[in-house]
């Protein structure tokens, strides 16, 4: 088969390519084989960015849909602090943006804690106006570590666990451990995460 270049630019080799590429998907549609999935950039981010997480023992990964690595849940149980026992899992769902825009966390246990409301929405700096491209899914993984272990009440979400942080840490530490147990603060019932 010879082929004749058809602008200044165009070769006879790539109009063969062209060709051969056009046939590829002709052959591929009557044998009713499907298109390989396209990677997107996000997709290629999280996975580099899985492949470098090194989790301690204390936590863990869960890929309900092993296809789908943009939506993952991350188990979490510290062993020291306020908050030694528990058993904390938090979604992540990232979205084509990332790393443009940061992941959206939340907890999937109600829990007692100044940086965590009630519905689980997760009050970390790096989550919200903080966030930056260079920043990778370990950092996320880190703060929420560090949340555990320093709770911090000048930038709370859930404000009765700030205040009692702020002004009677016995109290904060005696309603985190009821909370921890399922028992109720403040008219409001936790879920059991003691483990």
């Amino acid at each position: 088969m010879i082929f004749a270049p058809t602008s200044a630019n165009e070769s006879p080799k790539m109009l063969k390519i062209w060709s051969m590429k056009q046939q590829q998907q002709k052959n591929e549609a009557a044998s009713g084989q499907s298109k390989k999935k396209k990677v997107t950039a996000a997709q290629l981010r999280v996975q580099k960015d899985l492949s470098e997480l090194a989790l301690p023992a204390t936590m863990s990964t869960h890929f309900p849909n092993p296809d789908d690595i943009l939506n993952f849940t991350l188990t979490l149980q510290p062993d020291e602090g306020l908050y030694k026992s528990g058993l904390f899992t938090f979604t992540f769902t990232i979205s084509q943006s990332f790393p443009h825009e940061p992941p959206k966390v939340k907890c999937k246990e109600k829990i007692y804690h100044p940086n965590i409301d009630l519905e689980g929405n997760v009050c970390l700096n790096i989550l919200r106006e903080d966030w930056k491209p260079v920043l990778n899914l370990n950092a996320v993984v880190v703060g929420l570590q560090f949340l555990f272990l320093e709770p911090n009440a000048s930038d709370p979400l859930n404000k009765e666990a700030a205040n009692d942080l702020m002004t009677d840490r016995d109290r904060f530490r005696r309603n985190v451990r009821t909370s921890m147990g399922g028992g109720t603060v403040m008219k409001e019932s936790f879920d059991r995460v003691i483990q």
